[in-house]
């Protein structure tokens, strides 16, 4: 979930701006707030509790920057206890539907 954030992202922006992209995530990412994140959830049919929303925001803010760069490496695993199981596997899924989707652009 958090990557598809940053994916989503990526992929409007560098078809916009191509090299500036990295800019553009980095002030997308820095105006996010808790309410952003949570309507995405929503839309993506993930109902976060209230820890796993803050955990998730955090995770965002403060790893955006790895996640972009080492996106082929990042172990969603890690990060399964600080979920349900049902939301887990909603983020896992919709983290490879989005992986197969914009690896080309990221």
């Amino acid at each position: 979930f958090h990557l598809l954030l940053v994916f989503y992202f990526y992929y409007y922006s560098y078809n916009i701006i191509g090299d500036n992209m990295y800019t553009l995530i980095e002030r997308y990412i820095n105006n996010l707030s808790l309410h952003d994140l949570k309507n995405l959830a929503i839309n993506k049919n993930i109902n976060l509790s209230d820890e796993e929303l803050t955990f998730s925001y955090n995770f965002i803010k403060t790893n955006w920057k790895n996640i972009l760069n080492n996106h082929g490496i990042f172990d969603i695993e890690k990060y399964k206890d600080k979920f349900t199981e049902e939301n887990f596997n909603k983020i896992k899924q919709l983290l490879k539907e989005s992986l197969q989707k914009y690896s080309k652009y990221i």
